[in-house]
């Protein structure tokens, strides 16, 4: 099964609606409570670095099958300059009206890359990013 979620840029109010849609779709059709905690927080933190430094749309796109989910998350965004540095927990690039709001810890890419079995990023500058996670079911 195949779902895909549109996430706007800088839009806030909007946010987390995609990983709440595919966590309820991963509820309906029996995947561990465990495992969709863990789809759920890197769903939500790729959504939010969207939402906070893509400056463009971006995508949710969840792959489901018996054994495990992949979720692929794009943008056209501006990229990451440095994705090592971009990995170190507490490095944020976040603007200071974000930070206001309790956002831009530098938390999101680790958490991402924590509660994935599998976590891939692609990105350049001037190219966008797409991040790939994996959930084995069991």
């Amino acid at each position: 099964m195949n779902v895909s979620y549109e996430v706007i840029a800088n839009n806030f109010d909007l946010a987390g609606e995609a990983s709440s849609k595919l966590k309820v779709l991963l509820q309906r059709i029996g995947v561990p409570a465990n495992v969709i905690r863990r789809i759920a927080i890197g769903t939500y933190e790729a959504e939010m670095n969207i939402i906070i430094h893509a400056g463009h749309d971006g995508k949710v796109e969840a792959n489901i099958t018996p054994d495990k989910t992949t979720v692929i998350i794009s943008d056209d965004g501006p990229g990451i300059e440095n994705t090592e540095l971009a990995l170190k927990e507490g490095f944020s690039t976040a603007p200071d009206y974000v930070r206001a709001m309790g956002f831009g810890a530098g938390m999101g890419l680790p958490n991402m890359q924590k509660c994935s079995d599998k976590f891939k990023i692609q990105s350049a500058c001037g190219k966008g990013t797409v991040i790939t996670m994996e959930f084995l079911h069991s």
